[in-house]
């Protein structure tokens, strides 16, 4: 893929960028080696006034970025400007917590008597510099949920980021430089996906992150597993929503259609695969279709728009084939199923809905990133538990039901790096976030995401200490 802005709306080319040679890299590199020898250095109180001001910094530009993103892969603007707000507000929550998250642990002397140490502490100490591979379809958060924590546990990090989104990569280099951190603390690479492999093998790269689909994250892993390097991974998944009677059928159909199209439906958390009870189906397919039906598509740009187009034209024929093949297998297009009539430019995709899904059909097993539902009946928890399951991937879900006993189990039994109940799956800089199976492994945000990439290093002091 060349490195390059093209709108999606139009399919226009807006500006081309060169990938950096060799020589480039290795500069880079240095840069980042000896940033992380500096930064390692400084004091919570330093981090977090850097951080501090790249998140006033981010407000200031919020609207400004909020249309480089839009342009570059074609989100509503208002849901961009969120994006930026969201991040800012990540940015301030790692700052006034990394300090307390990455605190020394002392374990009772009782508890390591027997080991002769007089007392013991557990230290959270940075790797060095961490290579992020990132994905477009949140071209801002899935970079700074990543840099917030790295930067304040004192790593250093170097982006590639998705190419064809490099003015809003370039933008995050720059940001943190105005925020005052030091010289190559962080950096963008502008390169293709032939050139990470070298990257990560280079003793100066400590861990790796990587977010984006599953053949993605088999070959970072693959390279940094020879490598003994720690990895992170967030691929991709086929969410379910899962609507039972007790659920409160008209919130969980708002919150369906939301949840479907957010980010143009191009999310890895957008619900997908939508089970519901036999005694309420009817009343929720109704519903639920008429208003993927009343979704207005068009222009990102414009603040009316509900759903803007697909990132590229690869990625509207993907999902084309995805619908064909189901409805050539006998599934109902109950509303969409086509690109709209009205725009002959850009890669648009009418939101659908398809039911009467069956495992022959390629969408039940494959992730349909875009603007399409697909609808089950469900005679009861155990098949919702049984359809939800049938997935390769397992990165979050949604359950519509005021039952304990019902929460109970499905809490304990689907299979998912969440379960959220009567409200939509979203990601909070307080909760862990990751998944299972194929959707990766690892945790990013939280406590448990700034730790992913420190050196949890135990300090033994002997009773003459």
């Amino acid at each position: 893929m060349a490195i390059a802005t093209v709108n999606p709306a139009t399919g226009e080319t807006l500006k081309t960028f060169d990938a950096l040679n060799a020589g480039e890299i290795e500069d880079h590199l240095v840069r980042a080696d000896q940033a992380f020898q500096e930064h390692r250095r400084t004091s919570f109180a330093r981090r977090r006034e850097l951080l501090r001001k790249a998140a006033e910094l981010l407000d200031a530009d919020q609207d400004g970025i909020a249309r480089t993103m839009t342009t570059e892969m074609g989100k509503p603007l208002a849901q961009a400007r969120a994006e930026a707000a969201k991040c800012a507000k990540t940015m301030r929550w790692y700052a006034d917590h990394a300090e307390e998250l990455l605190a020394d642990e002392q374990p009772d002397p009782a508890d390591v008597s027997d080991s002769g140490a007089a007392r013991a502490v557990v230290r959270y100490r940075p790797l060095g510099t961490v290579l992020a591979v990132m994905p477009w379809n949140f071209p801002l958060w899935q970079v700074v949920r990543f840099a917030a924590p790295a930067l304040m546990a004192g790593n250093t990090g170097l982006l590639k980021h998705a190419s064809n989104v490099p003015q809003t990569a370039l933008y995050i280099e720059e940001l943190f430089r105005r925020a005052g951190y030091p010289e190559g603390c962080f950096q963008t690479l502008l390169i293709g996906s032939g050139a990470v492999e070298d990257i990560l093998r280079d003793p100066r790269i400590a861990a790796a992150t990587l977010t984006g689909s599953e053949p993605a994250g088999r070959a970072v892993a693959s390279v940094a597993g020879d490598e003994v390097k720690k990895t992170v991974l967030e691929l991709g998944g086929s969410d379910p929503f899962i609507v039972l009677p007790s659920a409160d059928l008209d919130k969980a159909v708002r919150v369906a259609v939301t949840a479907r199209v957010q980010n143009n439906g191009q999310s890895c958390i957008a619900a997908k695969r939508f089970l519901v009870h036999d005694d309420i189906y009817e009343a929720f397919a109704g519903r639920f279709t008429d208003r993927m039906a009343a979704l207005t598509v068009g222009d990102p740009m414009d603040e009316q728009t509900d759903v803007g187009p697909l990132v590229s034209e690869q990625g509207r024929s993907d999902l084309e084939e995805l619908v064909d093949d189901a409805v050539h297998k006998g599934a109902a297009a109950l509303c969409g199923g086509r690109r709209p009539p009205q725009h002959r430019t850009g890669w648009f995709y009418e939101p659908t809905v398809l039911s009467g899904i069956t495992p022959g059909m390629r969408i039940h097993y494959e992730e349909a990133f875009g603007p399409v539902a697909t609808l089950y009946r469900v005679a009861d928890v155990d098949e919702a538990v049984r359809i939800a399951n049938d997935t390769p991937f397992g990165l979050s879900s949604n359950a519509w039901t005021r039952d304990p006993d019902e929460q109970a189990r499905l809490a304990r039994d689907v299979q998912a790096g969440g379960v959220f109940f009567n409200g939509m799956t979203a990601s909070h800089p307080g909760l862990p976030f990751g998944g299972a199976k194929r959707s990766g492994y690892g945790r990013e945000l939280s406590g448990h995401g700034i730790r992913e990439f420190c050196n949890m290093t135990t300090l033994w002091y002997g009773p003459e200490d």
